[in-house]
């Protein structure tokens, strides 16, 4: 059986999987819908959060990253994990006894202010959307590959799926296929992950692979491919060239940001019990980590395998730079992909690739013959290409194509529901039509999900940058506008709705602005020269963050205080129920 039958064939599995457990668990009332009944178990319900939230970027970026930046990328792997900490101390126990289906409808209530409702479902529309889009190109990358179509075609493809089982089954449909999802992906990551790591090192466990030494060489993994960057031009793979401040503002971003992401926060609405809540955070965190210590090791041996593939002659050495005179299968494959780009600078039919932005190795790059980096890599191909360039089975290479689009449906799914709920729930039940029947709230939140796929799928065809990247700036989004006004809604008394509404504003439009004049109107600028105080878009977020707690601060004590009924509720929700 060839790869392209074996991929429609997992692939199609998986999507019968996902329907199939939609119709089973189709949505029959509103509670369905948005909160799956609240009554799932905790170990589904951190199964199904770790499906949610380890998106796309982190099943196909995250390592893609990880093999280009090295030590840099460590900003991801704290972050994103570290978030869940937070997440579980701060905020998840005390949302889930306040009992109700959004986290606009918290910030409504709790700030006793319509406007307040309104002003957090933008701020969540745009978080969501933003997130969305690096799932929807993630899916379109998956399907140009492995099933041989154009990313468009992919698109619409992955469209179809997630508007059959998000609009059909609602939260409680989407609880049980991240279920399963989670289970896709999770195999589909480690079974290649594995495979890899006993090539390269004879260990099979990846997170020991990762300090192990190379099959027969007396030299560890990552001291040779420090020695191999940097015969190219390229920094040593375990030093970081980002300055202190960056990767402290981006880590804060991420983890703030995870605590702020409405679509994780309201999977702790789904349990029965309050505590039920701070155990789905220690089981999703259990989930996360399985790939979270993987991901390291499949971006180092990525990067390694790219090289020795690819790089003509024996690197750091002058005189073998003609051993390859063809490119190898899975590079055509690739680039027919568009993902992957090879431009023969000096003519001489092989691919050439060094840091040509290192004036230092201008002179070496110069006896090679070379006349500029010949090779271009779209950070995204990497989890997905490496099985192919390792030269694994065809069954292993079909089951990640499976896992990559689980990974990005399941996430993408979740956004959508929340968009879905935002309009239905929070706008037209809870603002403009307050008596609006239940059946027709529900008719309502199933068009809004079918409105915000076919939103998804034009941002998924044009998005801002990298899976991982895009994913990074809802992070931060979510960081400078959500998290603010939720934890100060948890623990400060004397917050109120005009220091809530000026925070998120402030967070959210500053945190945007910054990211649309360096991501879009002004790239030539996206460097660490031109960011304020050395912030990059991904890490703004968290100056965001910090003007929103000023600003809210500064508001609620100049403007009258909350109503005593409301300071009540504050000191109920903090002090959580066991049971």
């Amino acid at each position: 059986m060839d790869l392209a039958l074996l991929t429609k064939l997992f692939v199609g599995s998986s999507f019968a999987l996902y329907i199939g457990i939609a119709i089973w668990s189709k949505a029959k009332n509103t509670g369905d819908f948005y909160v799956a009944g609240k009554g799932v178990h905790p170990i589904a319900n951190g199964m199904a959060t770790a499906a949610d939230w380890m998106s796309a970027a982190s099943f196909i970026s995250m390592a893609g990253i990880i093999a280009f930046a090295g030590y840099d990328a460590s900003v991801y792997l704290m972050g994103w994990t570290g978030g869940y900490v937070l997440l579980a101390l701060l905020l998840a126990p005390y949302l889930r006894k306040f009992g109700k289906f959004t986290v606009p409808e918290f910030i409504g209530d709790r700030y006793y202010s319509k406007t307040a409702r309104i002003v957090a479902v933008v701020c969540l529309i745009i978080i969501s959307f933003t997130y969305v889009a690096g799932q929807m190109r993630g899916v379109g990358i998956v399907f140009s590959r492995f099933l041989e179509v154009e990313i468009i075609t992919g698109l619409l493809i992955g469209m179809g799926i997630v508007f059959f089982y998000a609009v059909l089954g609602g939260m409680k449909g989407i609880t049980y296929t991240q279920v399963a999802q989670y289970c896709v992906l999770i195999f589909a990551y480690m079974v290649p992950a594995v495979f890899i790591a006993i090539q390269a090192t004879g260990n099979p466990i990846p997170q020991l692979a990762f300090g192990s030494e190379v099959v027969g060489e007396s030299v560890h993994l990552l001291t040779k491919l420090d020695q191999i960057v940097q015969d190219l031009g390229f920094t040593a793979y375990t030093e970081g060239s980002k300055s202190s401040i960056d990767v402290f503002f981006i880590t804060a971003a991420l983890m703030v940001g995870t605590a702020g992401l409405p679509h994780v926060i309201v999977r702790f609405f789904t349990v029965p019990k309050v505590s039920d809540a701070r155990k789905s955070a220690f089981w999703a965190l259990f989930f996360i980590t399985i790939l979270y210590t993987t991901a390291p090791v499949v971006g180092a041996l990525g990067r390694m395998n790219l090289i020795e593939t690819i790089q003509p002659g024996e690197v750091g050495t002058a005189s073998g730079n003609l051993e390859y005179a063809n490119k190898p299968n899975w590079f055509t494959t690739w680039e027919k992909t568009g993902l992957l780009a090879f431009e023969d600078k000096n003519g001489d039919g092989r691919i050439q690739y060094y840091n040509d932005k290192n004036p230092n190795f201008k002179p070496t790059a110069d006896s090679y013959g070379w006349q500029g980096n010949e090779l271009t890599v779209d950070r995204d191909i990497m989890v997905l290409a490496n099985p192919e360039i390792a030269q694994l089975p065809d069954w292993v290479i079909a089951l990640i194509a499976a896992g990559g689009i689980a990974a990005a449906l399941s996430t993408a799914a979740g956004l959508l529901l929340v968009i879905s709920a935002a309009i239905s729930h929070d706008l037209v039940k809870g603002i403009m039509v307050p008596n609006i029947s239940e059946k027709k709230e529900l008719m309502v939140g199933r068009v809004a999900a079918a409105f915000a796929i076919m939103v998804a799928g034009y941002l998924g065809a044009n998005p801002p940058g990298f899976v991982a990247q895009v994913v990074a700036l809802a992070f931060g989004l979510a960081a400078s506008s959500l998290f603010p006004a939720i934890l100060m809604g948890i623990f400060s008394k004397r917050a109120n709705k005009a220091g809530a509404i000026a925070g998120m504003i402030v967070g959210i439009v500053f945190t945007l602005g910054y990211i649309i004049y360096f991501k879009t109107l002004h790239v030539e600028f996206n460097n660490a020269d031109h960011w304020w105080f050395g912030i990059s878009p991904e890490g703004i977020g968290t100056l965001g963050m910090l003007l929103n707690f000023l600003v809210a601060s500064v508001v609620s004590k100049l403007t009258a205080p909350p109503p005593a009924e409301i300071q009540a509720l504050v000191e109920s929700i903090r002090i959580p129920k066991t049971d």
